[in-house]
């Protein structure tokens, strides 16, 4: 390789890192309060459900399923912010990405949307209205 191939690789991979860096911090800045992101990620399962209950529901708007396929998407990728292999902060990544999106849907959908297609336990969903601010 020659010197400008191997700085434009140093320089993409020195930019991956700060992007990188940027996403966990961000993270940082919006997890839930102490304890909520325990209860988010025993919850996880119901909100997998959730999540793909949502997608499918065509009385939705458009907007609202596709950032909803996306969410799952992302929870469906080996590669994550946080990898899945760092015990509990692997999943917290989920959880609050989860939370925003849901947060999102909320907004646009409105609360009984969610409620409607909740599949968990009401002890459940009073953690998810928690974690999203809703309700």
């Amino acid at each position: 390789m020659t010197g400008t191939a191997w700085d434009v690789l140093i320089g993409a991979c020195a930019g991956l890192l700060l992007g990188w860096g940027v996403l966990v911090v961000a993270l940082v800045l919006v997890r839930p309060r102490r304890g909520l992101l325990r209860e988010a990620i025993r919850i996880l399962p119901d909100l997998l459900r959730l999540l793909r209950r949502l997608a499918a529901d065509r009385s939705l708007p458009r907007g609202v399923r596709i950032r909803l396929f996306l969410a799952i998407g992302y929870l469906a990728l080996p590669i994550d912010i946080i990898p899945d292999f760092i015990p509990v902060l692997g999943f917290a990544d989920d959880a609050i990405v989860v939370a925003l999106v849901l947060r999102s849907v909320v907004r646009r959908a409105g609360e009984d949307a969610v409620r409607r297609h909740w599949p968990g336990t009401d002890e459940g969903y009073a953690a998810l209205a928690k974690l999203t601010g809703i309700g």
